[in-house]
């Protein structure tokens, strides 16, 4: 359900992927059948598009990666969280606006 530029980001490839990135990583915490996280997703997937070279945006399925979501403390989604050297750098739970997405990852540029 990713766009082009977006990441699937599993436990297997997540250290690949947001530990030794040498960028910031957006990370969608989503389900597929929570309504608000579908609503969001085309929005997920316009920041993918837009930051590419930049900062990576990627989705985790809290359904079959259960680890990532207690690894982050998600206890409920959506949930988004900007995370730059294997750090937690920004979270915001719930919907929120395109905007709103951007700025965190601004702030971890």
């Amino acid at each position: 359900m990713a766009g082009a530029a977006t990441l699937t980001i599993t436990e297997a490839n997540y250290d690949s992927e947001v530990t030794n990135s040498q960028v910031p990583v957006m990370i969608d915490f989503w389900a597929e059948w929570c309504m608000p996280c579908r609503a969001i997703g085309p929005t997920i997937d316009q920041l993918a598009t837009e930051y590419q070279g930049k900062a990576k945006v990627g989705k985790v399925d809290v359904d079959t990666n259960r680890n990532l979501a207690l690894k982050f403390n998600v206890q409920s989604i959506p949930c988004v969280i900007v995370v730059k050297g294997g750090q937690v750098m920004s979270r915001a739970n719930g919907p929120k606006a395109k905007g709103d997405f951007a700025k965190m990852i601004d702030a971890a540029l």
